[in-house]
């Protein structure tokens, strides 16, 4: 991918400016021509992993995505060659859109991309392509998505069609229904989870702020727009801080093949006018994504985005991922709706948080603590609230940072009795350098867990209840990234080695230990930054008191007390 030079003047962190943004979707947009089909309907990236849907939906998968940066882009010349592929794709060669399928998730790209470039490509359409694309996309009206983000594609696809007067009544009621269904998935303070349960992840960006706040911008429904407006800028309050110094985003939850998807709530926030972030530190942040990926080898040879991270990486694949899956990285051009003159594109760059200064930052809607280090750039994610089983390791791990990524020897866990496992967690609060939650391990099993930071230094304590007596345990770290080193020792009842055991007596025990993740060549040694002592009276029903003293601030106070058989809470002070 061939870019303009860096513009360090406007663009000091960067040097990327909107010609770069620009010369990359053209790249991108360049590179996908060859695969389409001769109608133009379809395109075939090449790859290896078919999706769960099949080869046919793939295809649907790369035109649908593809032309959702060509909307962006407001490309007319590329535009033009995705009419081509409306006036065959509704023909019987699109795979028809029923409930739960992937066509539905394609059908909102495409409707949002009609959407957004009406007067340059639907306008210009026939009236026979209109009514065949118009048809074809009305199913997703009354297709039954799956209970999480899916909900808002039936939305997204009602707003164009309500537009443009096509099963109007229906169009609006598929609008209303969805975004009320989102409502129970509101954690408050921006945050949504994906569904059910406790979801925290990527999708609140680029997917449930995204497709509410952009219909209600394009709809002009200012009491709407307020609503999801307020909660975007909320969002992005925290948001801002999951980006490292070196503009990686935090590798935690599933879909990281999307990439430069994590660019698209910043520029939504600019676009609409709700956002707290000034100017240049959204372009900052954005740009530091995309240069990220770019510089990191995620474009390959032939100008495309494989399935994974940088390269080909097969961790990140799901079931659902197919060839154009990374084409949601789309997404993450939305700042090119912006005009060339507009602030966002014009102010200097200004640091990312992460760069500011040492924090350690609570979001008590998804129970995490975010710790970053402006000496290093990197940030930390605690998880002390958010999983989902299914895509173990990228939700149920301990910690996650902008420098590693989970690997399957159960990094930044505790395992009892060689059981890895870390389901049913239960956040049990954060605070403004602490963060804490309950965990099953294996039935009667509990594990209640506490962090607390001061610049790049952890304490983790792990309190293990209703295990046999004589369980082992063991605790992991940092696993190993590029350019940082990952330290973890033993401070309370574990060896050299991170092991230990539960008592004779079969009481709980309390496991604690020093980690640390830092990009500095020579760290201090963690002995002299911090020491913790710990008080525990004889007793099942005692309380566990666990003083942690830093060589600069005051000390802080954590008390482990006993809730309902082997569960326990946690409380500062």
């Amino acid at each position: 991918m061939e870019l303009p030079e860096d513009d360090r003047e406007t663009s000091p962190y960067t040097g990327y400016t909107r010609a770069h943004w620009e010369a990359a979707a053209d790249a991108l947009l360049a590179a996908v021509e060859p695969y389409a089909s001769p109608d133009r309907a379809l395109y075939h990236l090449p790859g290896d992993h078919v999706s769960h849907s099949g080869r046919l939906s793939d295809g649907l998968e790369g035109y649908a995505r593809t032309l959702l940066l060509a909307a962006f882009r407001r490309d007319e010349t590329a535009l033009g060659r995705y009419a081509e592929g409306l006036a065959a794709g509704p023909r019987g060669v699109w795979p028809g859109i029923t409930d739960r399928s992937q066509p539905l998730v394609e059908a909102a790209s495409i409707a949002l991309a009609l959407r957004l470039t009406r007067p340059l490509l639907w306008d210009r359409l026939d009236d026979a392509v209109r009514g065949r694309t118009a048809d074809w996309l009305a199913d997703a009206l009354t297709a039954v998505p799956w209970p999480c983000n899916w909900e808002l594609f039936p939305v997204t696809v009602g707003g164009f069609l309500a537009g443009i007067g096509h099963r109007e009544k229906e169009a609006r009621e598929a609008v209303d229904r969805g975004l009320e269904r989102i409502e129970r998935w509101y954690a408050g303070d921006g945050w949504y989870t994906d569904g059910d349960g406790r979801k925290f992840d990527y999708y609140n960006g680029w997917a449930l702020h995204l497709y509410p706040v952009l219909h209600a911008w394009l709809a002009g429904d200012a009491g709407l727009l307020a609503r999801y407006g307020r909660r975007l800028s909320r969002h992005l309050a925290d948001y801002a801080r999951l980006f490292g110094g070196d503009g990686a985003p935090l590798r935690q939850g599933r879909s990281l093949t999307y990439r430069f998807a994590t660019a698209a709530p910043l520029w939504l926030g600019a676009l609409t006018g709700h956002t707290p972030l000034p100017p240049g530190q959204t372009r900052r942040l954005a740009s530091g994504a995309l240069r990220y990926f770019v510089d990191g080898g995620a474009v390959d040879e032939r100008g495309l985005l494989p399935l994974g991270w940088f390269g080909p990486d097969t961790s990140l694949v799901q079931s659902y991922s197919g060839p154009a899956s990374p084409y949601w990285a789309s997404k993450g051009f939305l700042g090119l709706l912006l005009p060339p003159g507009h602030e966002v594109w014009t102010a200097p760059e200004e640091p990312a948080p992460a760069e500011r200064a040492d924090a350690a930052h609570p979001v008590p809607a998804a129970n995490w603590l975010l710790q970053s280090t402006a000496s290093d750039g990197l940030v930390r994610l605690h998880n002390h609230g958010s999983e989902d089983a299914r895509y173990d390791p990228y939700y149920t791990r301990l910690a996650y940072s902008t420098a590693t990524a989970p690997v399957p020897s159960y990094d930044n866990s505790v395992l009892v009795g060689g059981e890895p496992g870390r389901t049913g967690i239960e956040p049990l609060g954060t605070g403004a350098d602490w963060a804490a939650s309950r965990h099953t391990v294996c039935a009667g099993i509990t594990v209640t867990t506490l962090v607390a930071v001061r610049g790049a230094v952890e304490v983790r304590a792990h309190l293990v209840a209703g295990a046999a007596p004589g369980t082992p345990v063991r605790v992991t770290g940092w696993p190993a990234g590029d350019g940082v080193h990952a330290e973890l020792a033993p401070a309370v009842g574990l060896s050299a080695e991170l092991t230990g055991a539960t008592g004779a007596d079969g009481e709980p025990a309390l496991f604690v230990a020093l980690a640390r993740l830092t990009g500095e060549p020579e760290p201090a040694p963690l002995a002299e930054l911090v020491s913790v002592a710990v008080r525990a009276e004889a007793g099942a029903g005692q309380d566990r008191e666990v003083r942690v003293s830093w060589a600069e601030g005051p000390a802080a106070v954590f008390r482990f007390t006993p809730a309902v058989g082997s569960a326990w809470s946690v409380t500062p002070g």
